[in-house]
């Protein structure tokens, strides 16, 4: 889903909604950063339908990326159904390591990103962060792909650290999607989701109307679970 830095692990919570969508959103709060050099990737993504069948899936998240100053990146972009990285417009951001997908993204912990998956008013699909304490709306780009809805939307972390690396936390919040007649729509419930290759020691748990995902925590939260949005 990410950048492949060595092998990886990620856990995920997928999104119970009732129809497909025209647009996606959610809140993300890096809680407790990470403290080690590792890649870190946590990612609102979709995937791109039409009634032909699948055009691929896309993440828009946040990365703590030792490549890039003070480790904070964005990345937005995905591959089609054959494996191939999607192609799409130039961001206007810049690149230290020069990664098209992935862009210099100063971002802060313990404050409120708002990642936003739409229909570009251009050609395909945006990907937006809106800073929640400025307000100030960062486009990162658009991918140039087909599909006139979004389904199999989740939201997920993905590491490339050690199981026994200091705990990190990142909080999900406020949910929503836009149905296709432009009704709004709040996932009924996540359904947790560990990889069987992860780490055994991450939790997902909820406090206060937003969901956590953790590492380096005792795991309270079975595979399976249903958590209440």
């Amino acid at each position: 889903m990410g950048l492949v830095e060595d092998m990886g692990f990620s856990f995920h919570l997928y999104w119970d909604l009732p129809s497909p969508a025209q647009e996606v959103s959610v809140t993300l709060e890096v809680i407790e950063p990470p403290s080690v050099d590792r890649l870190y990737f946590w990612a609102l993504q979709a995937s791109f339908l039409s009634d032909t069948g699948p055009h691929g899936a896309a993440h828009l998240g946040l990365q703590w990326n030792p490549r890039f100053p003070d480790r904070t990146a964005v990345n937005w972009g995905g591959y089609d159904p054959h494996g191939a990285v999607l192609p799409g417009s130039d961001s206007p951001l810049p690149s230290s390591p020069q990664d098209r997908n992935t862009r210099d993204f100063a971002w802060l912990p313990v404050r409120g990103y708002r990642l936003r998956i739409l229909p570009s008013p251009e050609v395909g699909w945006r990907g937006e962060v809106t800073d929640i304490e400025t307000g100030v709306v960062t486009v990162v780009r658009d991918l140039h792909v087909g599909g006139g809805r979004l389904g199999r939307v989740v939201v997920w972390s993905e590491l490339f650290c050690e199981c026994s690396d200091p705990r990190s936390v990142v909080a999900w919040s406020e949910p929503v999607a836009i149905g296709l007649g432009g009704e709004h729509l709040v996932p009924r419930a996540f359904r947790v989701n560990y990889k069987a290759e992860g780490c055994p020691n991450t939790n997902v748990y909820t406090d206060g109307g937003r969901v956590f995902q953790a590492t380096a925590s005792e795991r309270m939260t079975p595979q399976g679970s249903l958590v209440p949005v």
